[in-house]
C-alpha cells in the first residue's frame, strides 16, 4: 500500500495483510526502492486505523548499491502525522530470512516501523517475532532494521504512545564498515 498526501479519517481503516514465502525483494543500483508486504506513506495524516500484518518465511530483503531502500513487512512514514485518534500497527512474523543493506547510504527494513519527520499524537505499535534470521548492514552509512521502531526527526506529543514488542530467536544482527546501523527488536529515536 502506497499513500502520498491525503488522510485517513477517524472512521477510516487501511489494512495490508501479506504472506511472503520463498521470495526475494531487491533494490540494486542507485536511488531505487523495493517494497514487499509494506505500507508506505508520505505527508499523510492518520486519524483512523492503519494495520500492516505480514508473515515472511524463507525470504531475502536486499538493498545493494547507493541510496537504495528495500522494505519488507514494514510500515514507513515520511512527514505527516498520526492524530490523537490515530492507530498505526505493524504485526510481523519473520522466519528464516535475511535483511541486508550493502554499499553506501542503503536502507533495508524488515518487520519494522520507520518514521522520518512525523508527528505522533496517537498510538504506534510494532509487534514482531523474528526466528532464524540475519540483519546485516555492510559498507558506509547503511541501515538494516528488523523488528524495530525507528524515528528520525519529528515528535511524540503528550498523547503519543510508541510501543515495540519483539521476540527474537536464533538471529544475527550485524553492522560492518563505517557509520552503519543494524537495529533488531529495538526502539531508536534520533
Amino acid at each position: 500500500v502506497n499513500m502520498e498526501g491525503g488522510s485517513i479519517g477517524k472512521t477510516g481503516v487501511v489494512t495490508n495483510k501479506s504472506t511472503v514465502e520463498q521470495a526475494a525483494n531487491i533494490a540494486i543500483g542507485k536511488g531505487n526502492e523495493a517494497n514487499m508486504g509494506s505500507i508506505n506513506m508520505k505527508n499523510a495524516k492518520v486519524d483512523g486505523k492503519l494495520t500492516n500484518t505480514s508473515t515472511v518465511k524463507q525470504a531475502a530483503n536486499i538493498a545493494i548499491g547507493e541510496n537504495n531502500k528495500a522494505n519488507m513487512g514494514s510500515v514507513n512514514m515520511e512527514g505527516g502525522s498520526i492524530g490523537k485518534t490515530g492507530v498505526v500497527t505493524n504485526k510481523s512474523t519473520v522466519e528464516q530470512a535475511a535483511n541486508i543493506a550493502i554499499g553506501k547510504g542503503n536502507v533495508a527494513n524488515m518487520g519494522s516501523i520507520n518514521m522520518k519527520d512525523s508527528k505522533i499524537d496517537g498510538k504506534v505499535t510494532n509487534t514482531s517475532t523474528v526466528k532464524q534470521a540475519a540483519n546485516i548492514a555492510i559498507g558506509e552509512n547503511n541501515k538494516a532494521n528488523m523488528g524495530s521502531v525507528n524515528m528520525e526527526g519529528g515528535s511524540i506529543g503528550k498523547t503519543g504512545v510508541v510501543t515495540n514488542k519483539s521476540a527474537v530467536k536464533q538471529a544475527a544482527n550485524i553492522a560492518i564498515g563505517k557509520g552503519n546501523e543494524a537495529s533488531m527488536g529495538s526502539v531508536s529515536v534520533e
